[in-house]
């Protein structure tokens, strides 16, 4: 694996239009490793592959380099006609909402999370679900918890860094605190930390996630782009043939 090249950096491109290699070029350039035009983040904290918006030949075997035989990744954007011999496992809508708007507000009852709290929130995550989760994405930005009688119930954090931008993940709430407003109180406190650095909230939802789509314009984000993610597993034998 090799140095990012230079040559397909192409600043035309909003930030948000390739958050991982924009992430991976900047804030978060400690946790890259790119092959060719292709980069990933350690795996420990983050599964995200960020590549071209159009894939050559080139790309492919790049990207089966970095993903590794018989690994999955998702491809952000339309269009994107894998090999013959990689498999498509699934597709679904997705949406990017920003958050120029959203109504920020810090709230003293949350608690920044550590390290020290990683066996806590991944419980909580495998529970509700919110997406992935690695043991050390808490290192990609701030993560605050609500804790109730010791036990962290609801949490929110910091996750990809593209120039000028935050996104906001990792939203979740227990089950029996659900229906509380939890969820609005840490986005707005988490976008509080984002806009003090001078930077703007986004996000990402499954486009059919109503519920918290609603939620999401109702504090203030307003829809910027509607995209597919495709799931694809790289072929189980290496294609470099080692």
């Amino acid at each position: 694996m090799s140095a990012e090249s230079t040559i397909d950096i192409d600043t035309s491109l909003h930030p948000l239009d390739d958050p991982v290699r924009s992430s991976l070029r900047g804030e978060h350039r400690r946790f890259a490793t790119w092959v060719g035009r292709t980069g990933r983040y350690d795996r420990e904290v983050a599964e995200f592959v960020g590549h071209p918006p159009r894939l050559d030949g080139q790309d492919w075997r790049d990207l089966a380099e970095a993903v590794g035989p018989g690994g999955t990744v998702g491809l952000r954007g339309f269009g994107h006609e894998p090999p013959a011999d990689w498999t498509v496992l699934k597709t679904f809508d997705s949406v990017q909402m920003e958050g120029s708007g959203l109504r920020v507000a810090t709230d003293p009852e949350l608690r920044e999370l550590t390290a020290a709290d990683v066996p806590e929130i991944l419980d909580l995550i495998a529970r509700t679900q919110p997406g992935p989760f690695a043991p050390r994405t808490i290192e990609m930005g701030a993560y605050l918890g609500l804790h109730v009688d010791g036990r962290l119930v609801a949490m929110a954090g910091e996750r990809m860094r593209p120039p000028g931008w935050t996104e906001i993940s990792a939203v979740c709430t227990d089950p029996a605190f659900r229906g509380r407003g939890l969820a609005s109180r840490l986005v707005r406190a988490v976008g509080a930390g984002i806009r003090a650095r001078g930077e703007i909230p986004f996000l990402h939802a499954v486009a059919d996630n109503t519920t918290a789509i609603s939620l999401y314009r109702t504090l203030g984000f307003t829809l910027r782009k509607r995209s597919v993610l495709t799931i694809v597993q790289v072929p189980g034998i290496d294609p470099s043939g080692v």
